[in-house]
């Protein structure tokens, strides 16, 4: 528990290497992972290589943080390898459906995050990298990736060259619910997020970006409605071009 609430993303790492072995330990890590059926409906992707880096680097938004890691892990959702384990034994698969997708990506973030845990564990430090599925398309194109397959996130990975501080949550009484939902009010919602609001950090965002509150920020320029509704499209073609949602 002491690991995991000492957690800070990384973006800035050293020059050492990972051991192979050790990052292929890390990785069985990840198999120990909770799954739908025991049917592990993911793979790994590792990337090493400068240039390929350098392709996805704009996928990627142009993060520095996704070059200058010594090791890239993209993370897939792969109904692919079951699928074609079913057809080699006389089995038909029924797996390009919206379920079959849930249950992979679902499958795929909970060996993700064991990968993270297993990495710090062993003093390394990670970002993920949200980015991935906004560019699922071109991704599947640099990867290689066959249908059934869609890339869920991205994890950099390697020694911390520093360390940030942690960064702010709201209280964790603001995300439990006693036996149901309990809805927002605003005086509530202003209390939860009232140290975020509160942050010189926050404030100078604010600034910067010519807004009135730190929700602006997050509603006019982070994550807008226009850029959220291209990407859905996007990202829906993709699922079904994966194979995914049959007609």
């Amino acid at each position: 528990m002491e690991l995991l609430n000492k957690h800070v993303s990384i973006r800035k790492f050293s020059d050492k290497l990972i051991d192979p072995d050790l990052l292929k330990s890390i990785i069985y890590s990840g198999t120990r992972a909770s799954t739908t059926g025991n049917m592990q409906l993911y793979s790994v992707i590792v990337t090493k290589d400068t240039e390929r880096k350098q392709k996805l680097l704009p996928l990627h938004f142009n993060q520095p943080v996704a070059k200058n890691a010594p090791v890239l892990l993209t993370f897939v959702a792969d109904f692919n390898r079951f699928s074609k384990w079913c057809q080699y034994n006389e089995a038909q698969p029924g797996y390009n459906n919206l379920i079959s997708f849930t249950n992979a990506v679902i499958d795929t973030s909970l060996a993700a995050q064991n990968v993270c845990i297993a990495a710090e564990n062993n003093g390394l430090g990670i970002c993920y990298l949200g980015t991935t599925a906004y560019n699922a398309k071109e991704h599947i194109e640099v990867l290689g990736l066959p249908k059934l397959t869609f890339p869920v996130t991205t994890v950099a990975i390697g020694y911390p060259e520093d360390t940030p501080e942690l960064t702010d949550r709201i209280p964790v009484e603001g995300i439990i619910h006693d036996e149901v939902y309990q809805d927002y009010d605003k005086e509530r919602i202003n209390k939860l997020y009232a140290v975020k609001e509160s942050l010189e950090s926050s404030k100078a965002f604010v600034a910067e970006n010519g807004k009135q509150t730190l929700a602006q920020v997050f509603t006019d320029v982070r994550y807008k409605k226009a850029d959220n509704e291209f990407f859905s499209a996007k990202m829906l073609e993709t699922i079904k071009a994966q194979g995914f949602l049959a007609d």
